[in-house]
């Protein structure tokens, strides 16, 4: 009899990447029933998948409340082997399903909640440090009621390092989405264009990357494509009404699919994120699809950063603060071509044996395993 396993997201969408594409999709490749609890249009099996679909809600009152309560008891229903949930407002819900139905359940942690709750805006700044101490107490002692906890990164990993059974499984690229053979080439020649895909809001450097543009002349052929959405919506008002954004193509949301054909179109990635808390040690999936995709890669002067991007020689890193040092190193992969071409075949042989997501879903499956033998 095939094993039943039901995700459960109130925050992220149907289709997230990590969520449906990476794990769900893994699992369900390996012979299990999948469900996906999650925010969407209508109930449907999609892929081997069903997803059972939660009322989309603009409130993040009602999305911790309600829509927590309503992802319950349509979990409570569902005969899974293993709980699998993605959110930490959803903690409350695991334990609940622990209680109740005495199945496997597994916290899925995709950022350092602790960290990131310093950098927002919306918790007043003189009870950010309490917030973030609480929350992080919190995953703490409810951790130890799950069976398993699964975190996007090694430093998150630390911080459940008390757990038995706790493991890091990255959001690296699936490499069969992306072509490796030949040399990636855009086909506007004359045109030097950069890609960005990812959340469009002020920590992740937008403002300085927009302002590097600024500091090349108005007939400079170049291009940069920002694909996403803008967060807060006010935010994409304050970046056109930079001179730097008339080099701008923005492309809005683009579904995953379409990410690797896009990126083929493309000259180098850039992802310069501030240097905030939660991303210092972060692994932004972005940067391993640009050198999936073959493209060389400008990125934060962050350690970690470095020793992937410069240490594997497959792009630049720039300090994020400083849009002439984002300028420079935009400037020298339009003025050294070979340069580019070698860092592109760099990126795509390291992802290919190192950051890929095959190994990952492999270390996602042996867990799976390891729970159900138990």
């Amino acid at each position: 009899m095939k094993n039943k396993i039901v995700h459960i997201t109130s925050v992220h969408s149907s289709f997230d990447v990590r969520i449906f594409h990476k794990e769900a999709k893994t699992l369900a490749s390996e012979g299990f029933l999948v469900t996906l609890i999650a925010p969407h249009n209508i109930s449907e099996k999609i892929d081997g998948i069903k997803i059972i679909a939660l009322p989309r809600v603009e409130n993040r009152v009602h999305r911790m409340f309600k829509l927590t309560l309503r992802a319950f008891w349509i979990a409570l229903k569902q005969k899974a082997d293993v709980y699998h949930f993605h959110d930490p407002e959803l903690i409350l819900v695991g334990i609940l399903l622990k209680l109740a139905k005495g199945r496997k359940v597994i916290y899925d942690v995709h950022e350092d909640y602790s960290k990131q709750i310093l950098s927002k805006l919306y918790f007043p700044k003189i009870i950010r440090k309490e917030t973030a101490f609480l929350v992080r107490i919190i995953e703490y002692f409810c951790s130890k009621l799950f069976d398993a906890v699964i975190t996007a990164t090694d430093d998150i990993l630390k911080n459940f390092s008390h757990h038995n059974r706790a493991i890091s499984v990255k959001n690296f690229p699936i490499m069969s989405n992306f072509s490796i053979e030949g040399e990636n080439e855009n086909s506007e020649k004359e045109l030097f264009s950069l890609i960005y895909i990812g959340g469009l809001e002020r920590i992740r450097g937008l403002t300085q990357m927009i302002k590097a543009l600024e500091l090349f002349n108005s007939d400079t052929q170049l291009k940069l494509t920002l694909c996403g959405d803008f967060y807060p919506l006010d935010y994409e008002h304050k970046l056109r009404s930079l001179r730097g954004f008339k080099k701008v193509e923005y492309l809005g949301w683009v579904k995953a699919d379409k990410i690797p054909n896009l990126l083929e179109k493309h000259d180098a990635g850039i992802v310069c994120f501030l240097p905030e808390p939660n991303h210092i040690n972060a692994m932004p999936n972005k940067i391993f699809e640009y050198m999936a995709a073959g493209l060389p890669v400008i990125a934060s002067n962050f350690p970690l950063w470095k020793g992937i991007v410069e240490g594997h020689g497959c792009g630049i890193c720039v300090d994020p603060l400083n849009p002439r040092d984002i300028a420079e190193a935009i400037m020298h992969l339009m003025r050294h071509p070979e340069s580019r071409k070698e860092m592109g075949r760099n990126g795509r042989e390291t992802v290919l044996h190192k950051y890929n997501w095959e190994k990952e879903g492999k270390k996602l499956l042996d867990l799976y395993a390891q729970l159900l033998a138990r």
